[in-house]
C-alpha cells in the first residue's frame, strides 16, 4: 500500500487552531506513531487536545517548538 502524500501549508500561514496527527507529524518531521506515543505517555514537547477520541495538535505549540513566528 502506498503512503499518502500530504501537502503542508507553512505554519506561518496556517489559520486553523489545531492540526490532525498526520499534518502535525509532517511539520515536526516525525512519524505519526511518535506523536501518538507522546500523547499516551504525556511526555512529549507538545500535548495534544483530545476531541471525541481523536488527537488535535495546537498550531501555537507547533510554532513554539519549531521556532516559527
Amino acid at each position: 500500500m502506498a503512503a499518502k502524500t500530504i501537502q503542508l501549508k507553512p505554519l506561518s500561514l496556517e489559520t486553523r487552531t489545531a492540526l490532525p496527527t498526520p499534518e502535525a507529524a509532517g511539520h515536526l518531521n516525525r512519524a505519526q506513531q511518535t506523536l501518538r506515543i507522546w500523547a499516551c505517555r504525556e511526555d512529549g514537547p507538545i500535548r495534544p487536545i483530545r476531541i471525541n477520541g481523536r488527537l488535535a495538535w495546537p498550531v501555537s505549540e507547533l510554532r513554539r517548538v519549531l521556532g516559527v513566528a
